[in-house]
């Protein structure tokens, strides 16, 4: 009986911490997910469309790549905050 009632303790101690700091056991995994999604598809998408528009010229050329890459960057951070704010 003593082994339960210490058990029976500790459970409400933790759940009394859990609710004093305000937030759910698990983290809104879903939600942390998506904003990485959100991130990484534009810079993706434009580093594929601006290595294919560099292939396009003849020679060696990054121009496309590099542009397009800092583009998806911005809108990438654009979109996360936009997720954020809502």
């Amino acid at each position: 009986m003593n082994n339960r009632q210490q058990l029976k303790n500790k459970v409400e101690r933790q759940v009394k911490r859990i609710k004093k700091a305000g937030h759910e056991p698990r983290p809104n995994l879903p939600s942390i997910g998506t904003l990485g999604l959100v991130m990484i598809l534009p810079i993706i998408g434009g580093v594929y469309l601006g290595h294919w528009l560099d292939d396009m010229v003849e020679g060696y050329s990054t121009h496309w790549t590099l542009s397009l890459l800092l583009a998806g960057l911005v809108i990438g951070i654009f979109n996360v905050y936009f997720l954020i704010k809502d």
